[in-house]
Order: C-alpha cells, then structure tokens, then sequence
C-alpha cells in the first residue's frame, strides 16, 4: 500500500494510553509523516502533536485521515463515522487499521465515490495468500513473542531493525499489523488472515534470503493468550525464527482486557515457544528479554532487568529506557561469530 502522507492522526476518545497505540507507533517512528493529531476530548492522551481540525488539516495538506486507535474486536464506533466523511469530503483519504471495513459503511463508501478519495483498510488484503509448508527457507529470521498483546513487540522489532542497520548488519523489519504497515509502508495484518493461511502469509512475508540477511518479524498476540493465541501459533510456525526475544509489561498482573486471566509466567512462555517453534526450526534459541519498565522507577528497573538477566541467563532490556545493544551483542555473539 502506498499511503499518502501527512498524516492527520485521528486518536479517538479513549482516556487508555494502549488506546492509541498506532497512533503513539507511527509518531514515534516516522515523525516527519505526521502533521498533527485529533483528539475528540481534552481526555484522550496527546502525542505533543497540534491539536487540527479536519478542515484546517485538508487546507494545510493533510493527504490521509489516519484512524490511530486500536480497541478490541476492531471495530468502527458509529459516532466517528460523520469525522471520516468530513475528511474524505475535504479530499483526504483514510486509512483503518479496524477489522471492519470502511467501505462496508454506506455513508463512508459514498463519500470516498463522490471525492474521488481512497480508503485504505490495512487489516484486509486482495492478495491470494498460500498455506504453510514448513520447507525451510534461506536467511536467518527473529521473531518476537509475548506474554501478552501490547507489551512492545512492535517497538522492540523496530529497535533491533535499527541498532542493527546501525551495526551494519543486514536487516530487514517484516511489518505484521495495522502500525507496523504505516511505519514500514508494506506488510501484511496476520491478525485478519484467515487461520489456514497465517503461516502461508508469515512465509510470503519473509521469503528466501541472503544467507547473512535478517528478516526480523513483528509479533502479534501471545501463546497464552485465550482470544489471540491462533495468530501467535501461526507467525511462530511461518517464521521459522532461528532468534526469539521474549517481550513483557512489567507489573501488568493480567492480561488485556481479560482481568479474570492472570499474566502468564515468563518461563512458561519461553518453554512453549521454543517447543513449539521446532516444528519448523530445529534449533530456534532465545537471545534476550524486552521489557516495558515504565511502571518502575529508572532505578526499579534496572534491578528489575538485572535480576530476569541472572535468572534467564539472557540480556534484558527496555528498549525504550535503555536500546537494545545487549540484545544484537548476544545476537551477534550466538549467531556470526
């Protein structure tokens, strides 16, 4: 998909900080596509962007309308449909990283017609995906896993990208949900693949490779997870991934939006992911630990890494406090040298 930019990023209503966490990933990482950001109340957490209207954001060159909010189930609230039909009558496109379609809303598909705009759905693709074969394919490929949704997959994949272009190592981030394919300008949203084909999809997206070649892949879901395990099953079998980096919330107690269901156990989630990943990998290792500290202190968290250090025997970061050189040293360490 090639999405016009600037962005105009659209973060809803929600007063939750994971709320608009597509918004808060394409800020971050591509800062020079956003012009500013529109918030429905006072309430909603601000990226430090302008505050724009939709009419003034079309004046000032504004090419996308970019719904920025993820909820759980994907779905399009009803009330935020009269914002996009302003924008697409402005001349902006939009671009949903929503389950739901937009042209499936009849007021919106009209208003795309009449403006002669374009509506980009990320979670849908006309591509015709194959279903997985296990053959093992050339390269090297990283996948990380979580003990959740939301807990920095994305992030943490986008910052080993980075450290290790900047090392001069050969990587390669394969963007796997709604933000990712802002950030990345491609991929596929695996979390909307029918189920036969997520690790079709997971082999399409990371194809045969240089053998020094990194495809670092996006993880989605958690393995224990009871709605989104199917997803993480899926990528953790396309993958194939040779590296593994565990991602965690610290102090989270239970999962998203399940308060009935305690965090699993870090060690659980490493043991079942490197079982199961032999299926296609006969060898996958772990090579480190992320984790989001921001409810710690800086002091908190660093004895809070140490200690998941001693005990894994891995290097544990935040990537966000602290990079993740520690990770791509080991990296280097288990897998060039």
């Amino acid at each position: 998909m090639n999405i016009p930019f600037p962005y105009l990023l659209m973060l809803g209503e929600s007063k939750d900080p994971l709320a608009i966490k597509t918004a808060r990933g394409i800020h971050y990482w591509r800062p020079e596509k956003c012009m500013g950001q529109l918030r429905l109340n006072d309430d909603v957490p601000s990226l430090n962007l302008p505050d724009i209207d939709i009419q003034t954001a079309a004046k000032d060159g504004a090419k996308t309308l970019v719904l920025g909010m993820a909820n759980a189930g994907g779905v399009l609230a009803p009330h935020f449909v009269p914002y996009i039909v302003e924008a697409l009558n402005a001349g902006m496109n939009v671009a949903s990283g929503l389950h739901q379609r937009l042209a499936d809303t009849p007021a919106i598909a009209e208003a795309a017609e009449k403006s002669g705009t374009a509506l980009f759905d990320l979670r849908h693709s006309n591509e015709t995906l194959p279903v997985g074969t296990g053959i093992k394919r050339s390269g090297k490929r990283l996948l990380t896993v979580g003990t959740d949704c939301s807990v920095g997959k994305m992030f943490t994949t986008l910052a080993l990208e980075k450290t290790m272009k900047a090392r001069g190592l050969s990587a390669t981030f394969c963007a796997t949900g709604q933000t990712g394919i802002l950030i990345e300008g491609n991929g596929i949203a695996v979390d909307a693949v029918v189920s036969d084909f997520i690790a079709g999809a997971t082999e399409a997206l990371s194809p045969d490779c240089e053998p020094n070649q990194w495809q670092l892949v996006e993880g989605q879901g958690s393995l224990l997870n009871p709605a989104f395990s199917g997803v993480t099953m899926g990528l953790l079998h396309g993958a194939q991934p040779d590296a593994l980096v565990l991602c965690h919330e610290a102090n989270r107690d239970t999962i998203r939006h399940l308060p009935h269901m305690p965090i699993p156990n870090i060690a659980d989630i490493m043991e079942l992911a490197v079982r199961l990943a032999k299926l296609t990998n006969p060898n996958p290792r772990f090579v480190g630990l992320a984790i989001n500290t921001s409810a710690l202190s800086e002091d908190e968290a660093k004895r809070y890494l140490d200690s998941l250090s001693n005990q894994y025997g891995l290097p544990a970061t935040d990537p966000v406090r602290f990079g993740v050189d520690n990770i791509v040293d080991n990296l280097i360490h288990v897998f060039e040298e």
